[in-house]
């Protein structure tokens, strides 16, 4: 019994968890459902020892504190980041490499936004894209940017080393071309290529906050992020983000997310593609 007790641990009550819900809502937009409280627990157990609290409820207290501000990022970081892979949905590539293609014949620059990039995959997938594109469209100029919420992700992704089964859906001709593959200790992880990580700017944004002074972008990769958020928020972000795209851009979302019924200037070209509606 005494052993039990001891693995039990401090509880996540309901109080503590819709406290959490309200401060990742008000900081991230994001909309935490009732049953993600083992999750949320599990996240931030480790972080109580590691600040010297006993509950959740103290280290609450600590990140709604505003004299705690790193504090409180790691505990955002902690309960946003999300699993993520080289070579996701890869229905949406050849699309964006027309649009590259269209841009190379045109002499027109072409610029793309990983607009929730978290540790990197997809901003190094496109950029591969890109660069091998380059070699038949000799006149492409282009360049990429990733960012995310977390600044511990967009770390890990200006570092570019990743487990190997990240990567067991890249193509074997973009792993050998624009990967190295770890020795020693690093035996079971990739590392990409230099010349393509400083191709690939990263850097922290926040997409429910008023958007830095970036683009315009012919692409913007907004994928698997909106089903976090609620209906008003979402509206606010794709209008914010679309305002970002270029005249003819394109928006890429996660082919399970729906923009129907959502008032936000974007209409429908593709599966999961959209552009800024016209304006009558």
């Amino acid at each position: 019994m005494a052993a039990h007790l001891l693995l039990q641990g401090p509880e996540l009550t309901a109080d503590d968890f819709e406290r959490i819900r309200a401060l990742l809502y008000r900081s991230a937009g994001i909309a935490l459902g009732e049953s993600k409280q083992p999750l949320v627990a599990g996240r931030l157990h480790r972080r109580l020892g590691a600040v010297g609290v006993e509950s959740y409820r103290e280290y609450i207290d600590r990140i709604e504190s505003a004299s705690e501000a790193v504090e409180r990022q790691v505990a955002i970081d902690l309960l946003t980041t999300n699993e993520t892979y080289f070579w996701r949905e890869p229905q949406h590539f050849s699309l964006m490499l027309e649009y590259a293609a269209a841009a190379a014949r045109a002499r027109q620059s072409f610029s793309v936004w990983s607009a929730a990039s978290s540790s990197g995959e997809e901003a190094y997938t496109l950029a591969m894209l890109l660069d091998r594109l380059a070699d038949t469209e000799r006149g492409l100029r282009w360049e990429l940017m990733g960012s995310d919420i977390s600044q511990r992700v967009l770390e890990r992704a200006r570092r570019g080393q990743y487990p190997l089964e990240r990567a067991s859906r890249l193509p074997p001709e973009l792993l050998h071309r624009y990967c190295l593959r770890g020795q020693g200790e690093h035996e079971g992880t990739l590392l990409v290529a230099r010349e393509l990580r400083q191709r690939v700017t990263f850097r922290q944004i926040n997409l429910i906050q008023t958007l830095p002074e970036v683009g315009p972008f012919a692409v913007v990769f907004l994928r698997n992020v909106l089903i976090y958020f609620d209906p008003e928020t979402k509206i606010r972000v794709l209008r914010a983000v679309a305002a970002r795209l270029a005249e003819g851009g394109r928006l890429f979302v996660g082919l399970s997310e729906s923009l129907h019924g959502l008032n936000c200037g974007l209409q429908q070209v593709a599966p999961g593609v959209y552009t800024r509606a016209a304006t009558p």
